[in-house]
């Protein structure tokens, strides 16, 4: 037997009654703390720190009977590079990578100027693949995803509301000073490059030509943007869910 508790958000992932307290899991020979962090249903990922009987110890450690396991979640308000062991990079990027689910995330993240890799043709093997070949941090509504060996960097994403999901994981990754509206294109992820009007000219109505002057257009669809009505609604709207909660 080995005594289990987890801290914090955490407890999102654990039944109402097992939440906050310290749990007794029976174990086999050469079980490993990761195996028995993801069989309470808590996802790897979710975690940045884990201590055994009061030492940091990474995911392979294999438990021993009586032994006192302290899971705690990411730490994003001061660096622990030099206590934690469960990985080998802290979890400070905003390079993400959306599953199929997450659209709508996708666009609102992209229209604050962040990296949000998103198709809805991704299947779960190509989202794994391009997470670890570019460093990204897999955001999903799929705790079975999370748990996969190979992820390091991910994100269960707690509401279903779409702006919601924005406010979370602005405020869970502290993504707040990072934010560059107007910046990123909301179809192709790519960085949006300034544009004078005789360069699109033809390519947006003569009307908005006269009304507006900073412009904006995407190397690689073409497709050009301009700070009008809808980016102000849209903008508004963003900007009411971030707002802390109370």
């Amino acid at each position: 037997m080995a005594t289990l508790r987890f801290y914090e958000e955490l407890n999102f992932f654990l039944a109402p009654e097992k939440r906050k307290l310290d749990l007794q899991v029976r174990f086999y020979r050469g079980t490993t703390v990761k195996k028995i962090i993801e069989d309470t249903g808590v996802p790897h990922t979710e975690v940045d720190m884990v201590l055994v009987n009061g030492g940091s110890v990474d995911f392979s450690y294999q438990l021993q009977g009586g032994d006192r396991i302290s899971v705690y979640p990411v730490f994003e308000s001061f660096d622990i590079r030099g206590v934690s062991k469960v990985r080998p990079e802290p979890l400070r990027s905003t390079r993400f990578i959306l599953d199929v689910h997450l659209g709508k995330l996708a666009t609102s993240l992209r229209m604050l100027g962040f990296d949000a890799l998103y198709s809805n043709t991704f299947e779960d093997k190509h989202l794994v693949e391009v997470a670890l070949k570019e460093s990204r941090i897999i955001l999903t509504r799929d705790r079975e995803l999370l748990k996969r060996r190979t992820i390091t960097h991910g994100y269960f994403i707690r509401s279903k509301d779409a702006l919601s999901q924005l406010g979370e994981v602005i405020r869970r990754f502290q993504l707040e000073a990072e934010i560059r509206p107007f910046s990123r294109c909301l179809r192709c992820n790519l960085v949006l490059e300034s544009v004078g009007k005789d360069e699109i000219e033809g390519k947006v109505p003569p009307l908005v030509l006269e009304q507006y002057f900073e412009f904006r257009s995407c190397p690689g669809c073409g497709r050009v943007y301009w700070k009008g009505t809808h980016w102000e609604h849209m903008k508004s709207r963003i900007e009411n869910h971030l707002q802390p909660s109370r």
